[in-house]
């Protein structure tokens, strides 16, 4: 069972999320605006939370900016807009995944289970045990969930560190956009497959010049390259 917090100006979209996540056996918690969202979060400790960005008071990616200074939460994003620079805004703020409206209540929820089922295991692994790769001044700490370039701890966001963990624990291994979207996504993948891209575009950026050993494999999909 998840603790999970809607927010949303609209009484419907909250209500019919919260019926379906009530169905389920998850606890729901609703808000109104962005601020609400963020002094919730402040006060109290959810599991998953799925933010509108058209909120009055605070818009959904200033919140979601927010929450990022203290939590790392899952964050699911609802959004009117599925243009390419939309969805980039949300990503950039640490969001998981994006969903655009009108949406299926039913793949929202397959949505919700398939990033808790990927964000627990991390949360709940054990820190004797420290899981290390290292290549040039690239170094990834899978135990600690810490990514450094050259020595120096890089910020990315909880999707970008899923793709990028699977990426390295497959490396040398192209991976077609079907895999990739299977296995860090979590479900059938049906909705705009420029997701894996933006992320994949989100992810250069963040690793700098070590952005040199993810592969694009045109007509395929990507690999993520140690060995020339």
């Amino acid at each position: 069972m998840y603790k999970i917090l809607v927010a949303d100006d609209e009484d419907k979209i909250r209500e019919i999320i919260k019926k379906y996540a009530e169905f389920e056996g998850h606890t729901v918690t609703e808000a109104t605006n962005g601020m609400d969202a963020v002094n919730l979060c402040r006060n109290g400790k959810f599991d998953i939370i799925v933010l509108d960005i058209m909120m009055p008071v605070l818009d959904g990616l200033s919140a979601a900016r927010d929450i990022r200074k203290i939590s790392d939460v899952p964050i699911i994003m609802l959004s009117a807009r599925g243009e390419e620079y939309d969805k980039i805004g949300g990503f950039q703020t640490g969001c998981d995944d994006y969903v655009v409206k009108p949406f299926s209540p039913k793949e929202l929820m397959l949505r919700i289970d398939a990033i808790m089922k990927r964000t627990l295991p991390f949360k709940e692994s054990s820190v004797e045990t420290r899981d290390i790769f290292e290549c040039e001044g690239l170094k990834i700490d899978f135990t600690a969930r810490i990514v450094y370039i050259d020595s120096v701890q890089t910020q990315l966001s909880p999707k970008e560190y899923d793709l990028l963990f699977y990426m390295v624990k497959n490396s040398n291994i192209a991976l077609s956009r079907e895999k990739l979207i299977c296995e860090v996504w979590g479900y059938d993948f049906y909705g705009d497959d420029r997701t894996l891209d933006t992320h994949i575009k989100l992810l250069r950026k963040s690793l700098g010049k070590y952005s040199k050993f993810i592969v694009t494999l045109r007509g395929v999909g990507y690999r993520f390259e140690t060995q020339k």
